[in-house]
Parts: structure tokens; C-alpha cells; sequence
């Protein structure tokens, strides 16, 4: 039997790539018949995150954390992030001989050095010491693996993501959505430094620009951007409602490891306007009609706004949960030194069957 302990820094109530990533990796194992434990900030004393309060960071020590290791009996540790929780497990498995692997879902020297006076180079010495002492650090894409790699990081395997296409799908067109003119601009992103909104929020576009989430930023954008309609968070039906409704779903981050809001835009039928930069590059095919990629984003945008609806409808597709954790299962096995799964067979696509590349 595979038990698999996940250890996360990141989970709710924060809603980002990382707890969306997790949430459905997780249901995925459970259908396959693993168990799952998590240990997460839900189970500690938590303080809130120096410029970021939303984001509370554990109070934990390290016998709680071996505690809640030892009682589940795992057979493999993942550790999902370089927090506090990620850390304490780190330690307890070197300590313990048991292997792990990790996953590199944020750029974590660049986020913490937009807020912090800290040399990257000493952030990405961290993360090199952090990953590198585990048996597999899991990426979502091939471009992130190529640069991680030349960044020192050993034992690289891909775990890609998928998306809930019963959640978010094409809905029929309403004339004026959210009471504005089209075309549509639409994001859906946390609202800090990091994301790069304003180089969205100051293009010259026809129509109405939309932002759905909230973060630390949103205020001030509020204030400096108040022709933008700001939504503050939706979830559920109605997150799936304001995808449907855009034209152009537009990507400005060039921080983003992959971008989960990518497939739900292009499930949801609505085109990509992007940087080509890792994440976009790695799912925006420029063949396949279902957006646009280019250093001046306003151009992206205009070039999307030509773009098959339809045409993203049908990239959205290759990609599946039960593929992406399939292959992050794949990835556990590969760690623990055990037998890896037989490839499945599946639609072709970037996230279509599972496999771990070579380090």
C-alpha cells in the first residue's frame, strides 16, 4: 500500500495555484485507491507573513511535525513548499532515511526578493540546499526545468496540471457582461507585486478590463485604475461565470511556474493573451489558435482577440487531472527508488500520460 504524507505551507483558506494543485492531485489519489495525510497550516499556530498578512506562516516545532509524520506511517513524504512546515519535514526525513521528493511551484527567490532586502543569489543557494537534498523535485514544465537545471537543481521531474472541465466550460455570450462594453480584458490573479497587473492595467484597449481575486495590491490598484472593474474574489460557479464571459483572458506575470488560470480561461473557451515566458510558452502552442505570445502584451491582446474560441475549448482538453497525478504518482514511486506506473494511453497534449525526465 502507497501512503503518502503531503506537507504544504501553502493551503486554506489561500486560494492560489499551489492549494488548487494539491486539492486535486489529492482527489485523483484517493479514486487510484493511495492514501493521503496532510499537514498543513490548518493543524498549527500560524502568524501572519511580513507585507503579505493574508498568507499565514506556521508556528510549528519540530517534534508536532514528526508527530504527525510518524503517526500516518507514510511510505513516501512530499513537501509541497520552502516554508516553516516544509523545513521541519525536510529535516525529520534526512534525520529518518526515508525518501522525499519536492516541488518547485513558485519562483521563490523572485517572490521573496520583490519584498525583502535579500540577494537572490543568496535565495537561490536556499533553494538549491532545499530541493536538492531530496530524492526528485517535481516541475510543471519543460521550460522550468531547463532553468532550474542551470540553476544547480538536481533529480528534475515533470508534474504538469490539469483542469476541472465540469467546473469551467464555455458558457453562451451575454451583450453587456458585468453591466461593461466588449470586448472583454479579463485576469484572475491574486493581487500582488508579483503578478505584474499594472503592465495589463496600463495597455490602451478597446472595450472594458476586468480583475477577479484580491491580494495585498488591490487597494492601491483600486485607486490608481478606477476605469477597471476589481471583483474581489469569486470561486465556484461564479469564478466559472466571469472566465466564460471574457474575450481575452490576459496573463501578464512573468513569475508564474505554470499558471493554472491559463487552462481554466482556455476550458472555459476563452483565448490567452501572454508574455512568452515560462508557464504560457510551455501550454500556448502558436499553431494551435487558442492565443497569443508576445514581448508587447498590448499586441498579445489585439491578436487574441482574433483567436478561435473553440480552438481554445479544444487545447484545454489535453489536459486532466487524473493524467497530471498519475504522473506525480509516477514521480513519488521514481523517488522512492520503486518500480514506475506504465505510461497510460490518452489524448495527445502537453499534459496527456506521465512520465519523469531524466536529471
Amino acid at each position: 500500500m502507497t501512503k503518502i504524507t503531503i506537507v504544504t505551507d501553502a493551503w486554506y483558506p489561500q486560494i492560489n495555484g499551489v492549494v488548487r494543485s494539491i486539492e486535486n492531485t489529492n482527489r485523483e489519489l484517493t479514486r487510484m485507491g493511495i492514501e493521503v495525510s496532510m499537514i498543513t497550516p490548518q493543524d498549527f499556530s500560524s502568524v501572519p507573513c511580513p507585507t503579505y498578512p493574508e498568507i499565514r506562516l506556521s508556528v510549528a516545532s519540530y517534534a508536532a511535525v514528526a508527530r504527525a509524520i510518524e503517526k500516518f506511517s507514510p511510505t513516501s513524504v512530499h513537501i509541497a513548499t520552502e516554508g516553516p512546515l516544509g523545513l521541519l519535514a525536510r529535516r525529520w526525513c534526512l534525520k529518518n532515511n526515508l525518501p522525499f521528493s519536492t516541488s518547485y511551484h513558485t519562483r521563490f527567490p523572485e517572490y521573496v526578493a520583490a519584498r525583502f532586502p535579500v540577494p537572490i543569489r543568496w535565495l537561490r543557494a536556499f533553494v538549491r540546499w532545499f530541493h536538492n537534498a531530496g530524492n526528485g523535485c517535481m516541475v510543471a514544465t519543460a521550460s522550468l526545468e531547463r532553468e532550474l537545471s542551470k540553476l544547480g537543481l538536481k533529480n528534475l521531474l515533470r508534474w504538469s496540471r490539469g483542469i476541472d472541465q465540469t467546473q469551467f466550460h464555455p458558457m453562451p455570450l451575454e451583450d453587456m457582461p458585468f453591466g461593461l462594453k466588449r470586448p472583454i480584458f479579463l485576469t484572475v490573479s491574486r493581487i500582488a507585486v508579483e503578478k505584474n497587473l499594472p503592465a495589463f492595467l496600463d495597455l490602451d484597449l478597446p472595450g472594458s478590463k476586468v480583475v477577479v481575486g484580491d491580494g495585498p495590491g488591490r487597494e492601491e490598484l483600486q485607486r490608481r485604475y478606477p476605469d477597471v472593474l476589481f471583483t474581489g474574489l469569486k470561486t465556484g460557479e461564479d469564478l466559472a461565470h466571469a472566465y466564460a464571459q471574457a474575450d481575452v483572458f490576459v496573463f501578464p506575470s512573468k513569475t508564474d511556474t505554470f499558471g493554472n488560470t491559463i487552462l481554466e480561461a482556455l476550458a472555459s473557451g476563452v483565448p490567452v493573451a501572454a508574455y512568452p515566458v515560462t508557464g504560457p510558452i510551455d501550454i500556448i502552442d502558436p499553431s494551435s489558435g487558442a492565443g497569443a505570445l508576445n514581448e508587447d502584451l498590448r499586441t498579445a491582446c489585439l491578436e487574441a482577440l482574433s483567436c478561435s474560441r473553440e480552438d481554445a475549448h479544444r487545447l484545454a482538453r489535453s489536459f486532466t487531472w487524473e493524467a497530471a497525478s498519475r504522473q506525480f504518482l509516477n514521480n513519488v514511486l521514481i523517488a522512492q527508488g520503486r518500480k514506475a506506473l506504465p505510461r497510460q494511453p490518452g489524448p495527445k497534449g502537453p499534459a496527456s500520460g506521465y512520465r519523469a525526465l531524466p536529471s
